[in-house]
């Protein structure tokens, strides 16, 4: 559906409707023969593909810029198939043929042919005609029209701009070789004919006078006309500061993609004479595709050359409020505060928030008197919690809930509330006690006997509501998407908590929450109920043509090496269809999730299988953070399962596509796999150095990210314990449990008392590390952490271990009842583990003789050797290996005794003189 009608005078001929004339000429001639397909094609399928393609050239012939000839013949090579040089050297060898005003009035003329008159009832059999109210047989009629109603002027001034059109393509292009014209040396010869052609300047003032009395006539023209000095002193001066800013970038494939676009937006307005006016309409549009570019790609989006062409674009068009909005987006995602400030404030003294929002208009005519203050308050609550200012954001947006109920905006409302509920999801529980206590707190009426997790999950539920009544899916699916993400990390407690029937069930429901993201991706179903939407036309099929050359596959898993034809039909039909961006973010959000609730959960497979249909199918549709996300957790994957050296060189790639692009999730990655690799090969040296530079990330002066705080701290008493500081490790770890518990982080809460049992295990005192253990097991049991209480089972077995023989059966048990989770589902190293402590168990049972079974002992030993040299884990490869060597001995095989006491020696020598500079995955930091 279109957000605006144009009227037909805007309409106007151009080369390009020209050269997609030409093509419909190709796709239905006017005289058919008796084939069910015309010439040249071979087959009704490689028609079709045409007509395809010819679809999504006339829907986006509206669009603000318009291909070159060159960039036409491109993407009919790509659909062509066979026929892409014979398709390319028509269109060529017929636009070469129109070199009079003559030329031009017989082939509008015999563009009638192809449509269906009154009389197309009686036709020859097989006759390919199109339907006058088709959208093919529509946009023929509005280029006949177009071009009927050009004056003499009009028309040369038409056949000056196709020959500047050809030209270009022939002499900037150097894949249309000459061979391919060396047949038709007429066509050639006619085409050079233009270059003695200067009609611009007869007919330019005559032009300018016309239109100029269509204005005065008037008083009132639907598109912007702007002197042409200055929008070339525009464009030249900003293609040279885009080149510079991208020259640098070249070799990247993100940035070299961003510039390529600022390249063809740039070259949208010919300076060698070929100026097609645009519409009001039309500018609109580029605005907002500029703008979910900005927010899709946030700081690498290029600050500066975007903020020229806004700023003379408000200079040239200064009703165009929206200008100031995408002023305010391009410094937002820049983190510029006074200057988002700045403009968010002119936006909305311009407009009074009447352009460029999606929403259902109040009911109330006050509101229309004041403008729509509730959502600039909606806009500027979200600024502050996006630049870290929970409690200013909650101030503003508890004034937005109260404005939206003056002014009778329901769904003004439902996004404030849904606003609130991600705020207090985001910045903790602890932190917003005292705000909820206020007058400004939108809960005081939902009662103060709750909890802080009851009132938001109050609010997650009002919100919901209320944006299901007013029926806007795509707020709905997100506030599923709220309420999943809150079941997974709290104890949904019953508001009666007392009485004979009161529940005593203090765990999570998966249940729950795999329904409620199941709910959400019905949205792709019932997107077109919405009772609000905004979809430009045309929007589709210009993202369809341009989408020709990119790319297809995941960067992480394979390299590109589709080639040839066999990827032309592979690119055709994996073509994005007529979905709005915000439903494909929020459906890639829903997988993402998933892929996240699977890694509580403790399912590896499960999280890899999301976390690859995300990447696979939503990454060009979302945001960089999140498709960075989705990498990080595949190279995650690929550290745990598979070891460092491939976790590095999908590392690699990443860091190519995503240059600069969310750099503190990437960077967070590496220092990750930094540090683990580091523990593993006993460079604790460099194992801290990595620990500085996370806790300069978590650092409050770039504001406070509980999850890269908590990442930091618990890699540093994990640095700690490897260097044997048990008492620091210690104080670290509680302080670091503290934090989590104030904060209500249950999932870190687990670990860090998980830490809590290894490091009293491994300074003796056992005893000591059983209450931690049993608690880390207490919490994964209420929160279903399944794959972490198998390795909370693990420890608890080992610390049983190490009290003495007497408890190796009960350890024996637990082993064994942790060991089914583990092989499915863990990782190298805790597999490792658990055959390392099975093995134990047995040579620790008094009642097992070796000589009767020493398979038993040798079998997981082996394994877990095998694992730990791909993880190249030195410390635990020595146990493993020293196991080894006792087991042999006491078989009395001296030979291989000595080959396990070797490999143990090796181990020791590593781990004791660690020779990482040498390591060429070390040089990555």
């Amino acid at each position: 559906m279109a957000a605006m009608l144009k009227p037909p005078g805007n309409f106007s001929v151009t080369p390009h409707k020209v050269s997609v004339c030409i093509v419909l000429q190709i796709y239905a001639p006017p005289a058919q023969i008796t084939l069910p397909f015309p010439f040249p094609f071979s087959s009704i399928a490689q028609h079709n593909r045409l007509g395809m393609f010819l679809l999504a050239l006339t829907k986006s012939c509206d669009d603000i810029f318009e291909p070159k000839l060159d960039e036409l013949i491109t993407q009919l090579r790509e659909i062509g198939g066979e026929l892409d040089h014979w398709l390319s050297d028509h269109l060529t060898c017929r636009l070469s043929s129109l070199s009079s005003p003559d030329d031009l009035f017989n082939f509008f003329s015999d563009l009638r042919g192809i449509l269906a008159g009154p009389d197309s009832g009686v036709v020859v059999d097989d006759q390919i005609i199109l339907d006058s109210n088709s959208n093919l047989g529509v946009f023929l009629r509005r280029c006949i029209l177009a071009f009927n109603l050009l004056s003499f002027e009009g028309v040369c001034h038409l056949l000056t701009n196709i020959g500047t059109y050809c030209k270009e393509a022939l002499s900037s292009c150097p894949t249309y070789e000459l061979p391919h014209l060396d047949d038709s040396s007429n066509e050639v010869e006619a085409l050079l004919v233009y270059e003695n052609m200067d009609l611009e300047n007869f007919v330019f003032d005559k032009v300018t006078e016309e239109t100029e009395a269509r204005k005065m006539a008037s008083e009132k023209v639907s598109f912007h006309i702007h002197a042409p000095k200055a929008l070339f002193g525009l464009i030249e001066d900003i293609e040279v500061s885009a080149e510079l800013k991208f020259k640098h970038r070249e070799k990247t494939g993100e940035a070299s993609s961003f510039a390529h676009h600022m390249k063809d937006t740039l070259r949208g307005i010919d300076p060698n004479g070929g100026i097609f006016l645009r519409t009001n309409w039309q500018i609109q549009g580029y605005l907002c595709e500029q703008a979910d570019a900005i927010e899709k790609h946030s700081c690498s989006f290029p600050l500066n050359a975007f903020e020229s062409i806004l700023r003379q674009l408000q200079k040239l068009a200064p009703e165009l409020h929206r200008v100031h909005f995408l002023r305010y987006l391009n410094n937002l995602y820049h983190n510029d505060y006074p200057a988002s400030l700045e403009n968010l404030h002119c936006y909305f003294d311009y407009s009074a928030g009447a352009e460029g929002f999606d929403f259902v208009q109040p009911t109330s005519s006050a509101s229309n008197s004041f403008g729509r203050y509730e959502i600039a308050l909606l806009c500027l609550g979200m600024m502050h919690f996006h630049f870290g200012h929970p409690k200013q954001a909650l101030e503003v947006l508890t004034e937005a809930v109260r404005v939206s109920q003056q002014q009778s905006n329901d769904t003004c409302l439902a996004y404030t509330l849904a606003a609130i509920c991600n705020l207090l999801s985001a910045i903790g529980i602890s932190s917003t006690t005292e705000i909820l206590g206020s007058s400004y707190g939108p809960v005081t009426s939902i009662g103060t006997s709750l909890s802080i997790q009851q009132q938001l999950f109050v609010l997650l539920r009002r919100s919901l509501k209320r944006a299901d009544g007013l029926k806007l899916k795509r707020l709905v699916a997100s506030n599923r998407l709220a309420m999943a993400k809150f079941g997974l990390t709290h104890v949904q407690r019953p508001l009666l908590s007392f009485g004979p029937k009161a529940s005593m069930k203090l765990k999570t429901c998966p249940v729950n929450v795999c329904k409620e993201l199941r709910l959400s991706s019905h949205l792709i179903s019932e997107f077109s109920t919405e009772s609000s939407i905004m979809i430009t036309d045309g929007v589709f099929s210009t993202a369809w043509l341009k989408n020709l050359q990119k790319p297809m596959g995941s960067l992480v898993l394979s390299l590109e090496n589709a080639s040839g034809a066999n990827s032309n039909a592979f690119h055709f039909c994996a073509q994005p269809n007529s979905i709005p961006g915000s439903v494909l973010q929020l459906l890639g959000s829903s997988y993402l999730l998933r892929a996240t609730a699977w890694e509580i959960y403790g399912s590896a497979p499960l999280a890899r299988i999301n976390a690859l249909v995300y990447a696979t199918c939503f990454s060009n549709a979302s945001s960089s953070a999140d498709v960075a996300l989705a990498y990080t957790k595949l190279i995650q994957h690929l550290a745990v399962f598979k070891g460092h050296r491939e976790a590095f060189a999908a590392l690699k790639l990443v860091e190519e596509k995503f240059c600069s692009i969310s750099k503190s999730r990437i960077l967070l990655l590496k220092l990750q796999l930094l540090h683990e690799r580091a523990l593993h090969l006993g460079h604790l040296k460099l194992a801290q150095q990595v620990c500085d530079e996370l806790g300069v990330l978590a650092s409050s002066v770039t504001g406070v990210d509980m999850e890269l705080k908590t990442e930091a701290s618990l890699r540093h008493a994990r640095t700690l314990l490897a260097a044997n500081q048990f008492g620091q490790a210690a104080a670290v770890a509680h302080s670091l449990f503290c934090m989590c518990y104030k904060f209500n982080l249950q999932v870190e809460n687990a670990t860090v008392l998980l830490l809590l049992a290894e490091i009293h295990k491994k300074s003796g005192n056992a005893v000591l590390g059983l209450p931690y253990a049993l608690a880390s097991l207490s919490f994964c049991q209420s929160f279903n952490l399944d794959l972490l209480k198998a390795s909370a089972t693990l420890t608890l077995a080992e610390l049983w271990l190490s009290l003495g023989s007497n408890h190796a059966e009960r350890a024996s048990i637990l082993v064994q009842g942790a060991l089914p989770m583990i092989l499915g589902h863990g990782g190298l190293e805790l597999r490792s583990r658990a055959y390392i402590a099975e093995a134990k168990c047995y040579l620790s049972n008094p009642s097992f003789s070796v000589f009767e079974n020493s398979e038993v002992v040798l079998d997981p030993l082996r394994q877990a050797t095998e694992e730990l040299e791909i993880l190249e884990y030195h410390e635990l490869a020595a146990e493993a290996f020293y196991l080894i060597a006792m087991v042999f001995d006491k078989l009395g095989q001296l030979e291989e005794r000595e080959e396990a006491a070797a490999s143990f020696m090796k181990h020791v020598k590593a781990l004791e003189n660690p020779q990482n500079e040498q390591d060429p995955l070390f040089n990555i930091h």
